[in-house]
């Protein structure tokens, strides 16, 4: 995470759980580790966790390997805890450390049209509207001044 940024933080870890987490697509997730273990491994998903009480307030993760250099990322907050820029600070930081893996150079990720804060969240961590099919929107984050590999 940034130096000085105090509103959550990204770790591996199991503290405290927030009331409506996990939700569904966290669950779903849960499930995954036999099909797809490298999901879960040093470029996986995380859990977001708040740091005024600890409690854990969402998920966060990175579809690993890449595939010619691109990744996916995905992401969820509780309720009760969205509109606090967790998702967005989440976002940005995993970001940057998919993007100083090697052989990554870009970001991408998809969300429904019908859900605006989530488009909002993808704006406001630097990624860019690429493709919008039927009512999914796909977004992009290529890190600039990295050399292709």
């Amino acid at each position: 995470m940034p130096a000085g940024s105090e509103s959550s933080r990204v770790r591996r870890s199991s503290p405290r759980i927030t009331s409506g987490f996990p939700a569904e697509g966290d669950r779903v997730i849960a499930q995954l580790p036999g099909e797809h273990p490298a999901w879960f491994g040093a470029y996986g998903h995380r859990l977001v966790v708040e740091r005024a009480g600890g409690s854990v307030v969402g998920s966060i993760g990175l579809f690993w390997p890449p595939a010619e250099g691109v990744l996916e990322i995905d992401y969820g907050i509780v309720a009760s805890r969205r509109g606090r820029g967790y998702a967005t600070e989440a976002t940005r930081a995993l970001t940057a450390f998919a993007l100083a893996a090697p052989d990554v150079h870009t970001v991408t990720a998809g969300v429904e049209l019908s859900n605006p804060s989530s488009v909002r969240v993808l704006e406001k961590a630097g990624f860019h509207r690429c493709l919008v099919e039927e009512n999914t929107a796909r977004f992009r984050y290529t890190e600039p001044d990295l050399p292709r590999r």
